[in-house]
């Protein structure tokens, strides 16, 4: 048996409260940012945000969007 096994057996003997907070912080595990990647959409929304000032780009309306 694995150890990922034997952890979800161990999972399943809490109680359900114990077994939100385990799922929750598992989850949040799983959602780490990265610096690199962060600072690359930030540039990419203010290249966008430059282009749109500049008439380069245009907006397009909420209802041709939905």
């Amino acid at each position: 048996m694995t150890t990922t096994d034997n952890l979800f057996r161990e999972a399943l003997t809490l109680k359900p409260s114990e077994k939100a907070q385990l799922i929750d912080k598992l989850i949040s595990t799983l959602d780490k940012s990265d610096k690199e990647i962060d600072e690359l959409w930030a540039k990419e929304a203010e290249d966008r945000i430059d282009a749109y000032d500049q008439g380069k780009i245009k907006g397009i309306s909420l209802e041709k969007v939905l």
